[in-house]
């Protein structure tokens, strides 16, 4: 066993290493490039399309009942997106990066925001469609469909089913139940067996009554944490300068560290806010683009700025949001990291109450991953075994009970496990992105033609 963690801890080195994240965030700054940085140039077209529909009723078509609305399919990608690592993945990123992190988590969702486009783009293109008329989508259609490369779109159909146990579900229900554990003093078993009920009555209805429940949850959780964030900036709000100024001192400071390499601070903040980041909003991970897939929505362009919006909300908004409260609050200089970084920075505040407010989010976020991951990882089963029902019914109960092991079981061996696939999921990935790119900027220059028409 030793061995094979040894392996893994190499293989997420280089995985999650400096190479791999300079071709995540180099593939969006390629995109960018070429798009004439569309997710500044186009932010009107974007913004309208995405937040100014969300309060438009969605028409209703009989041909589309199996399907979900474009805004049903940006919620559950969301929901998967939009997990802990919102809040200990970047009470995380400026423990171990300092507060010059957030600047590089800033540059890796403004270039993740093209990443994503291109994602759901191809995804929405090459999706495939049943005979009832349902989608199926993402990376290993798009991969197989335009490359012709079968054995890779099953490679990442692999990394993806498997990461989905993983990071989409045991590590998700452990935070949840550890969360409640310290705050509300409720048992682990007590707490996975009401996430695996919950769970198994949303997951077994399959992919429209996941997106019934996310596009309620999403924006309920996303404005609860926002409203608690907000009044927290208040209370500290003669510190947001501060916390402003201090983000670009360290993002750009030459330093040295205990007389090591100069710049070594710069290297740190890059290397730990672009990771988590990229980690947060999954840009490039190829994960989301599965759920885009299943939107009825019958312009890729148009299900695209979904995507750009979808990077927008989880880093730009929640991500930034949970750095300033950590950096106004000044605890981030101490021993403590992750979840119970953001718990003390909102317990200094709001005493007791800002345990509360964080672990009510930790659930809401978690629940909504496992969720978003759930279908993920059915869809990638689903494109290795052929739409075998058996299969998908042993995947939906099995992914349930796991839920309950995530949340009693000790996970440094599951979780690092997992990160490691989630990784590899973005190589096949990002060589269907670049390798198809032209298709997408074709794409969309096509559209934006006959919008002028």
């Amino acid at each position: 066993m030793k061995a094979f963690m040894d392996a893994n801890s190499v293989l997420n080195g280089i995985v999650w290493g400096p190479y791999m994240l300079v071709l995540i965030v180099g593939t969006g700054i390629f995109f960018t490039i070429r798009t004439g940085v569309f997710q500044v140039s186009k932010i009107s077209l974007w913004w309208k399309a995405t937040f100014g529909q969300v309060f438009r009723k969605q028409g209703k078509s009989s041909k589309d009942e199996v399907n979900i609305t474009p805004f049903q399919a940006v919620t559950t990608a969301l929901a998967s997106t939009v997990g802990t690592g919102n809040i200990a993945g970047v009470a995380t990123a400026i423990f171990l990066g300092g507060p010059g992190a957030v600047f590089w988590m800033w540059v890796s969702g403004f270039f993740g925001m093209m990443t994503k486009y291109a994602e759901v783009v191809l995804a929405v293109n090459f999706r495939e469609i049943d005979a009832d008329g349902t989608h199926h989508g993402g990376p290993m259609y798009y991969i197989e469909k335009g490359l012709k490369l079968k054995w890779l779109a099953v490679i990442f159909s692999v990394f993806g089913a498997l990461a989905a146990f993983g990071i989409g579900n045991m590590t998700q229900s452990n935070a949840i139940a550890q969360s409640l554990l310290e705050t509300f003093n409720i048992p682990v078993l007590a707490t996975g067996i009401a996430i695996s009920i919950f769970c198994a009555l949303v997951i077994i209805g399959g992919i429209k009554r996941i997106a019934t429940v996310t596009e309620k949850l999403v924006p309920f959780m996303a404005v609860f944490y926002f409203v608690c964030g907000i009044i927290m900036l208040v209370i500290n709000i003669s510190k947001l300068p501060g916390a402003f100024s201090i983000i670009f001192a360290n993002a750009f400071s030459f330093q040295s560290v205990g007389g090591g390499l100069l710049g070594y601070a710069i290297m740190r903040g890059m290397r730990y806010g672009i990771a988590r980041g990229v980690f947060s909003n999954e840009a490039g991970l190829g994960s989301a683009p599965i759920a885009h897939a299943a939107s009825r929505s019958k312009n890729p362009v148009e299900q695209g700025l979904w995507g750009v919006f979808e990077v927008f909300v989880d880093t730009i908004i929640i991500c930034t949001l949970s750095a300033l409260i950590i950096l106004t609050a000044g605890l981030y200089n101490g021993e403590t990291s992750g979840a119970a970084l953001m718990i003390a920075s909102f317990s200094a505040s709001l005493g007791s109450f800002g345990g509360v407010i964080v672990s009510i989010a930790i659930l809401c976020f978690a629940s909504s991953t496992i969720l978003g991951w759930s279908y993920y990882g059915q869809q990638c089963l689903h494109y290795l075994t052929g739409q075998n029902k058996m299969v998908d019914m042993a995947y939906k109960v099995l992914f349930t009970l796991l839920v309950i092991v995530g949340a009693v079981g000790g996970l440094e061996f599951v979780w690092d496990v997992a990160d490691t696939l989630n990784g590899l999921m973005a190589v096949p990935n990002l060589i269907g992105l670049l390798l198809l790119s032209k298709l997408v900027f074709s794409l969309t220059k096509e559209y934006l033609e006959d919008r002028r028409k």
